[in-house]
């Protein structure tokens, strides 16, 4: 069954692109596609179309959350998988609201890694033993604003210093409805101002 896998894998070290390469091929797997960033990971799923996509969080160009997002649009067939060294609470909800179908840590053994992938892609979830408290408890925190998942974007990029229009060409969306979302979020955090709503949800790992 495995040799019917495909994998496309994206990381940007190269060591750990070989690495789990390696033991996905020792395991059946085919790899069709191996990227080093994030645009070229969202090419690759595009045009590729595996049956399941190895993604790193954090990239250069577009990040692993931005990468499933777009992927589940463009490429709805493929079941992408979080690897990743980050394991928060706001990475874990974020993924969620992604459509991301696996989480699995880089300190796991590769063994785990075997399984996440063969989960997927029969059609099934995997999360890393790790997580699932974290996991448990972000679904079970009714008392944290629920901020939508676009909210939660534009929050995290108001964070890394961005302005509106650069928010709104990020998520091709207007500068209004940067604003929108803003206030939306600043509402909801009982915030006074974007610094403040931004701090909050830094706080309460609403963002990361």
């Amino acid at each position: 069954m495995n040799g019917s896998i495909t994998c496309v894998i994206a990381d940007d070290h190269p060591a750990m692109l070989t690495a789990v390469a390696d033991i996905l091929t020792t395991h059946g797997m085919q790899i069709v596609g191996r990227a080093r960033d994030g645009q070229e990971a969202l090419a690759q799923i595009e045009s590729l179309n595996p049956k399941v996509a190895l993604v790193d969080i954090r990239m250069p160009r577009l990040s692993g959350i931005d990468v499933a997002n777009r992927a589940a649009s463009a490429a709805p067939e493929t079941a992408v998988i979080f690897y990743t060294a980050y394991g928060d609470r706001a990475l874990l909800a974020e993924a969620l609201d992604a459509g991301v179908r696996g989480f699995v840590l880089k300190e796991a053994p590769l063994a785990d890694l075997v399984r996440a992938v063969e989960s997927v892609a029969a059609g099934d979830t995997y999360v890393d033993p790790v997580l699932a408290g974290v996991l448990a408890s972000a679904q079970m925190t009714d008392r944290l604003p629920a901020l939508t998942q676009r909210e939660r974007e534009v929050l995290r990029l108001l964070a890394d210093g961005l302005s509106n229009d650069e928010i709104g060409k990020r998520l091709f969306i207007s500068p209004e409805t940067v604003r929108t979302h803003v206030r939306k979020a600043m509402a909801k955090l009982e915030a006074d101002t974007r610094t403040q709503a931004v701090a909050k949800a830094l706080r309460q790992s609403l963002i990361a």
